[in-house]
């Protein structure tokens, strides 16, 4: 299978007095379709790592690509697009604005372009919903609802633009463990119906070991691939 992410001897400093190293020669691939998990304690490097994956921030040595895409080679405002056609979020704290109902939360990353909702667009937001068992809550403000109910509305939100990858940071950090289980599950349900590549940053070890690849991080350094 084809990978849709790349990373070659990539090397990240934090310049400062004095400079801090946090990644050290990190070389990895992550196929179309695949499952993955990257785990670390706190301060290992894997939330830069996800950054970097995520093109949200840029490496100071080694090489990024995305889709096929360097991304040293693209402009802001290319990095931009490609990031938002290729990548979707999935964060610890689910980032909904609480004004706005569910289903408009769902729509920005897809309405910031001019082109606005098209009806496609509303009846993929439709299935999604229907999909993730939140349809009831669409029309709701999103300070209302629960917590569980606003992290599928934020997983849902992740994919509106059909994303070929998903990174989710910590993203049951702030669940129960039912909610934790529920959002897991869902996880997988969409990388099987839709194809949707998963990479998962986490310290739970429980979530880890049930993704069909382990990568860990310790101290800036690969110190295990593990797959099933």
């Amino acid at each position: 299978m084809a990978n849709v992410v790349e990373l070659r001897h990539v090397d990240k400093v934090y310049r400062g007095a004095p400079d801090v190293q946090v990644l050290f020669d990190i070389t990895l691939a992550f196929a179309e379709r695949s499952f993955n998990s990257i785990v670390g304690e706190s301060g290992s490097g894997k939330s830069t790592l996800m950054n970097i994956i995520g093109t949200l921030d840029v490496p100071t040595s080694g090489d990024v690509e995305i889709a096929g895409q360097s991304v040293a080679s693209l402009s802001r405002d290319r990095l931009a697009e490609l990031r938002n056609r290729t990548i979707g979020f999935v964060f610890q704290f689910h980032y909904l604005l609480p004004e706005f109902t569910a289903l408009e939360n769902v729509l920005m990353p897809y309405s910031i372009g001019p082109q606005g909702a098209k009806r496609e667009v509303l009846q993929w937001a439709d299935e999604l919903f229907d999909f993730m068992g939140v349809s009831r809550v669409k029309n709701n403000p999103a300070g209302k609802m629960s917590g569980g109910q606003q992290q599928r509305v934020a997983i849902i939100r992740s994919l509106i633009n059909k994303p070929r990858v998903i990174l989710a940071d910590e993203p049951t950090g702030n669940l129960d463990s039912v909610n934790s289980a529920a959002t897991y599950e869902r996880f997988r349900d969409i990388n099987q119906r839709y194809g949707t590549t998963f990479i998962i940053v986490t310290h739970d070890r429980r979530i880890a070991e049930q993704t069909d690849r382990i990568v860990e991080i310790r101290d800036g350094r690969l110190l295990m691939d593990i797959r099933k």
